[in-house]
């Protein structure tokens, strides 16, 4: 039987670069990957509410480099960056080293898978119908441009007595096919009959294509582009 393999992770080193950009000693690697680890926890924990599909990090020998993708700036950066400049100072606090922290604004968040799932979760911690929320989320992530979207649910659905699993796509998601520019997101949603998962794949076309925005044009703007907040 075929083994389900991480489409990110499948593609990173080939189309995609890595999240953690640093490189260290054999005995040094695993207390940084740790600390990887604590600072992406740590920003989605206090920033559940930011919409931050993903967090990569760069090291160099004097300071950390964190850079947040989030689809709302304006939480993170606060009133005149009264926010930001707090949230580097407890990074820095928690690393013990100087942190140069970077915001940056994703410019279509329905085509992030992680933020997809972060949606579905909150609609059924809410006790909202699996079904049609299943439906809305495709719905609204194919109107934005995806070429496919794949969405999974796996629990106690509509509060069964027996877990199950249930399926949905539309479009296209060649999950083998390396220059298909896939995006994976994973999430649990808390219910009072216990947790429910939530696997999202979505194609957002290849990598040929235009990276910020796949409908752009070669030699064109994209026609939003990206934000970006330097402290």
């Amino acid at each position: 039987m075929g083994q389900k393999v991480n489409p990110v992770g499948f593609r990173v080193g080939v189309m995609e670069p890595w999240k953690s950009r640093w490189y260290a000693t054999k005995k040094e690697f695993k207390a940084l990957l740790f600390e990887d680890h604590r600072v992406r926890s740590f920003v989605k924990t206090k920033y559940r509410s930011a919409a931050i599909p993903k967090v990569e990090i760069e090291r160099t020998r004097d300071e950390v480099k964190i850079i947040l993708f989030t689809a709302r700036p304006g939480v993170i950066i606060g009133r005149k960056g009264q926010e930001v400049d707090r949230l580097q100072g407890e990074l820095q606090d928690l690393l013990g080293r100087r942190v140069n922290l970077k915001v940056e604004e994703v410019g279509r968040p329905e085509l992030q898978a992680q933020l997809v799932a972060e949606d579905i979760c909150d609609q059924l911690s809410k006790r909202a119908s699996f079904r049609r929320t299943i439906k809305r989320s495709m719905e609204t992530t194919m109107d934005a441009g995806a070429k496919g979207v794949k969405i999974q649910l796996s629990g106690r659905l509509g509060g069964a007595e027996m877990s199950r699993c249930e399926k949905a796509m539309s479009g296209s998601v060649p999950l083998s096919t390396l220059r298909a520019k896939i995006d994976y997101g994973f999430c649990e949603a808390p219910t009072p009959q216990g947790n429910i998962g939530v696997q999202v794949w979505v194609n957002q076309g290849t990598y040929e294509e235009s990276g910020d925005a796949a409908d752009a044009q070669e030699g064109q703007a994209s026609k939003k582009p990206k934000r970006a907040y330097k402290r």
